[in-house]
């Protein structure tokens, strides 16, 4: 009996004293914490090169904004092109209500201004005759063509070159 509690305590103490055979060198206590695959088997673990990541990513935002900004550009000229076609609208208009008017003009139907120099004056005329129906002999310096709008304004169908 005595020898089985001796051989009880030998167990029981070697069981207590486990000796790890690989090198405490060669083993990590927490693996799961290590920045890198820690056995043969284990997944690709590279660091990120911040870097290169962040000059990625403001490359891609200059080329998102800078497409952003030139529709906003082509937007804005379009814009400035239709209120400088409303401004121009607005002094022919303007420019053939201070003419002198011998009949009333419909709206959708093309008109004439003339130009013709009266005792040293400019005097503009609007006519229902257009500048190729005249004939060889036109009394007036033709200025333009315009069409009368629903809104009252003159829309420009054809200017003097010079």
């Amino acid at each position: 009996m005595e020898k089985q509690k001796k051989s009880d305590a030998k167990k029981s103490d070697s069981q207590k004293e486990f000796v790890n055979p690989i090198d405490k060198d060669k083993i990590a206590e927490n693996p799961h914490l290590l920045p890198y695959a820690h056995t043969v088997g284990g997944a690709v673990i590279k660091p990120i090169d911040k870097g290169r990541v962040k000059g990625l990513a403001v490359s891609a935002m200059y080329e998102q904004t800078n497409t952003q900004l030139d529709q906003i550009r082509e937007q804005v000229n379009l814009l400035a092109k239709q209120a400088q076609a409303i401004h121009d609208r607005v002094q022919i208009s303007e420019q053939i209500y201070l003419s002198e008017i011998n009949f009333k003009p419909l709206i959708g139907h093309i008109y004439h201004l003339y130009k013709k120099i009266k005792k040293e004056e400019e005097v503009f005329i609007l006519s229902m005759v257009g500048p190729k129906e005249w004939g060889g002999n036109m009394p007036y310096e033709f200025v333009a063509s315009a069409k009368l709008m629903a809104d009252h304004t003159w829309e420009v169908q054809e200017e003097q070159t010079l």
